[in-house]
């Protein structure tokens, strides 16, 4: 039986002191007990000689110094994990609120996992489709690879993450495929958004769904994320499945960090953030990946939305340093009615060429991303000249280019939330809209895939 302690000295905010313990570790699990017998988590955050300086998972109100007592359990935060949490909502702490029974767990895992180790890991190369053609073509997801979104605040990432998460596969193959889904600091509606969204598609039979509240503690928002990669590691490397896990909003994590860190008087670092920010991130970014000698995989997309759209603000730029590229969304891009208003230039994924080409995607892949890529680049400087010098100005070539990029716009990227691409169709029309182009401007693509594609293209284009 853990001893108990009715050494309680004070209580500030979210945090408690308590003296004269022994033996207690740090993140070691303690239960306080109230007067009225109501039991309450915390955790140890600190040990100085034998005081232990503990975090409280729900508010402190009603603690009575006096008469109220805690005990250490002896073991870090757990997460019980079984395949019966697949179609399953729980709290941020892993508590089912669907209405449904308790799970009866295969094992126990601790929530905050253990790093891969670099020697063990196994190069991402297997291609993920989405069905979203702004990343599908041009900026591929790949097996065990971290992609974060970056967003802004009203920026539709909602409506992207549950798309991904609803339409997200590997082709080609029969092995079995899941999606964690991590929540943390959102609303109401939000929340009630995504598992109505993964209920209504039949999504949810193959999701398990970590929902923090905004009204939640922030303490519990530091767990979420924990909790929501236990069960995905428990899934890939155990039951050797293929995980997406999608954690929103990171921005919220953040906070909740800066939150803790400032209740326990640290010395704060680039605007008011912690300074171990950075290793605290990482440990969530590189519990993705794939291992040797296990099938299964982890492939992560956070979602963030940047503070005042600065992508220099700390959370996306150590993201950035972190994770394997970023798919950004774009307010110009959201006002001219674009769905979804990814910006397909300043968008990255450092490992897409190695889930593409002959017996992944399809030969032609890399000409063309690279081919609609420069298209589209020189149609925009094109239309930024037209805007300061008219149309006037422009050589009948910038005119088409200019027509390209709207045409990109129009119908590459801007696909609707519903609409469910495969790869051959984003590739044909990626080739429909370089058929605009006349063929001596397509000077990234080799002749051989001209010969075979291109008049084909402009054929389907001109019915």
């Amino acid at each position: 039986m853990p001893k108990e302690y009715k050494t309680i000295q004070e209580v500030a905010g979210p945090l408690m002191l308590v003296r004269g313990v022994e033996g207690v570790t740090y993140n070691e699990l303690g239960e306080i007990e109230l007067f009225s017998g109501e039991k309450r988590r915390c955790k140890v955050l600190e040990i100085n000689g034998t005081d232990a300086l503990v975090q409280l998972f729900e508010s402190s109100t009603g603690i009575n110094l006096s008469n109220s007592k805690v005990r250490f359990l002896g073991r870090s935060m757990e997460l019980g994990v079984s395949e019966d949490m697949l179609s399953r909502v729980f709290d941020g702490l892993g508590r089912p609120i669907d209405g449904g029974p308790e799970i009866l767990p295969e094992k126990r895992m601790d929530i905050n996992g253990l790093p891969i180790n670099p020697a063990a890991r196994n190069y991402p190369q297997e291609f993920i489709q989405t069905g979203i053609s702004a990343i599908d073509g041009l900026n591929t997801l790949v097996r065990g690879q971290k992609l974060p979104i970056f967003s802004a605040s009203g920026l539709p990432h909602a409506n992207l993450a549950a798309q991904i998460a609803r339409q997200a596969k590997v082709r080609g193959t029969d092995e079995p495929f899941a999606v964690v889904f991590a929540a943390m600091g959102i609303t109401f509606e939000e929340s009630n958004f995504f598992i109505e969204s993964f209920r209504e598609t039949g999504a949810i039979d193959r999701t398990v769904l970590f929902i923090n509240l905004a009204n939640d503690p922030a303490v519990e928002r530091i767990a979420t994320p924990r909790m929501a990669l236990t069960a995905a590691e428990y899934l890939a490397f155990e039951k050797n499945m293929h995980v997406l896990v999608i954690l929103t909003d990171i921005t919220n994590y953040a906070d909740a960090l800066r939150e803790v860190s400032a209740a326990r008087k640290e010395v704060p670092g680039r605007r008011g953030y912690p300074g171990y920010m950075y290793t605290d991130l990482a440990s969530l970014y590189e519990r993705a990946g794939r291992q040797k000698g296990k099938t299964g995989s982890i492939t992560m997309i956070p979602i963030l939305t940047m503070p005042e759209d600065d992508k220099t603000h700390p959370i996306p730029d150590l993201t950035g340093y972190i994770t394997e590229g970023q798919i950004i969304l774009s307010r110009e891009l959201y006002r001219k009615g674009i769905a979804p208003p990814i910006d397909v230039l300043p968008s990255l994924s450092r490992l897409k060429d190695k889930g593409i080409g002959q017996g992944k995607t399809r030969a032609d892949h890399a000409n063309t991303m690279n081919q609609l890529f420069s298209a589209y680049a020189r149609g925009k400087d094109a239309k930024e000249l037209m805007v300061v010098l008219g149309e006037a100005a422009l050589t009948d070539m910038d005119k088409l280019y200019a027509k390209f990029s709207d045409a990109f716009e129009k119908e590459y990227v801007s696909q609707g939330y519903s609409s469910n691409r495969d790869i051959e169709e984003t590739l044909d029309l990626g080739w429909k809209l370089l058929s605009i182009l006349p063929r001596s401007e397509l000077k990234r693509i080799k002749d051989e895939f001209l010969d075979q594609y291109y008049d084909a293209a402009r054929e389907a284009r001109k019915a």
